[in-house]
């Protein structure tokens, strides 16, 4: 049986007993326990260990636990910087162009150049305005430590270049450059090719025309169309006199303005009309005339005129070829007019072009 309450506890009568005693209770007496127990021993806990993860942000987020203004500004940039990304960024709306039902709204096309660019947009005008130039004056050209070339007396402002297959490969990526152009009106896949020699013409450090020539082995005679021209120019003299000048609507008359055209003004459409016909029988042919190209702004030039010049006089190493020896690879009415202008005939040297 368990003792009393009261025997656990040191009356208040010991007072005088020794020091000794008082710091040393009596232990109390327990009947049900028994004595091989020993209860001065602290009993065993097991300590389990477990790793965190690490969290890098965690002595960060102590900086910030306050409202501080300056810790949160501090924050803001450190989440910006490890993001990446700019915060409290301000967004501009800009209106480029009204949508009024026009055609040309989102992409227009110059006239001139060919270029499809957005009106309002920055980026697209500035690479037109470069293109534009490039097409119309020519394509930019600073010029080469070993040029070859054409010793050519008449020329006063300019130079003719002749580029060759074997020549450096910044030569190759200008003349490549010069054929892109050329071909957005000649069409493109014929102009160039490596057995071509190219003539450039350089005016104000720029390529203001081009001319491609091949080695060929024949060609054939133009017919002469000189008939087929009187027939078509009658024709067209008959409908014109025919053709009435006065258009009548009820009680309302129109009068049709003629306008005389400049004699000295050359239009394509005036002679050499007609289909290429060509004589069955070849004659042989050393130099052929691939493609030439001169840019809008210096047409009416004589640029073209010099370059077949530069040709002529430089494609065979020991022989200077005759106006009538070039041979011209299916003219346009245009090439037709500057071919025969400059040989100074109508039955002109007409080869088909390898591919």
């Amino acid at each position: 049986m368990q003792s009393k309450i009261n025997s656990f506890f040191i009356p208040s009568s010991s007072s005088s007993t020794s020091r000794s005693q008082a710091l040393d209770p009596p232990l109390p007496l327990l009947d049900n326990l028994s004595d091989d127990e020993d209860f001065t021993r602290e009993p065993e806990i097991p300590i389990i260990y477990t790793r965190r993860a690490p969290n890098t942000d965690r002595a960060n987020d102590d900086l910030f636990k306050e409202n501080d203004p300056n810790k949160l500004n501090f924050r803001q940039q450190l989440v910006a910087t490890n993001s990446k990304k700019v915060l409290n960024k301000k967004r501009k709306y800009a209106q480029f162009h009204l949508d009024l039902g026009q055609s040309d709204f989102l992409l227009h096309t110059c006239k001139t150049c060919g270029f499809k660019f957005a009106p309002g947009d920055e980026e697209d005008t500035r690479v037109h305005k470069e293109f534009h130039k490039s097409y119309t004056h020519g394509i930019h050209f600073k010029g080469w430590r070993n040029e070859r070339v054409i010793d050519t007396h008449s020329l006063e402002h300019g130079r003719v270049i002749l580029v060759l297959n074997d020549d450096p490969p910044a030569h190759i990526k200008k003349v490549e450059e010069v054929i892109k152009m050329m071909e957005m009106e000649l069409g493109d896949g014929w102009i160039f090719h490596k057995n071509c020699k190219v003539y450039l013409y350089i005016s104000s450090q720029r390529v203001a025309g081009c001319l491609v020539a091949e080695p060929i082995n024949k060609a054939y005679p133009l017919v002469s169309n000189s008939d087929q021209n009187h027939d078509v120019t009658t024709t067209l003299k008959e409908v014109k006199k025919s053709t009435p000048t006065t258009l009548q609507f009820g009680s309302i008359s129109f009068q049709r303005e003629i306008i005389k055209k400049n004699k000295n003004q050359r239009n394509s459409n005036d002679t050499l009309l007609g289909a290429i016909i060509c004589e069955k029988d070849s004659i042989p042919a050393v130099c052929g005339i691939r493609a030439i190209w001169v840019t809008p702004s210096n047409r009416r030039k004589h640029i073209a005129t010099h370059l077949l010049e530069a040709t002529r006089k430089s494609f065979s190493l020991d022989v200077i070829l005759e106006h009538s020896d070039l041979a011209f690879s299916q003219p346009t009415n245009v090439g037709k007019l500057l071919a025969s202008s400059y040989t100074n005939t109508k039955s002109l040297l007409v080869y088909t072009t390898i591919s």
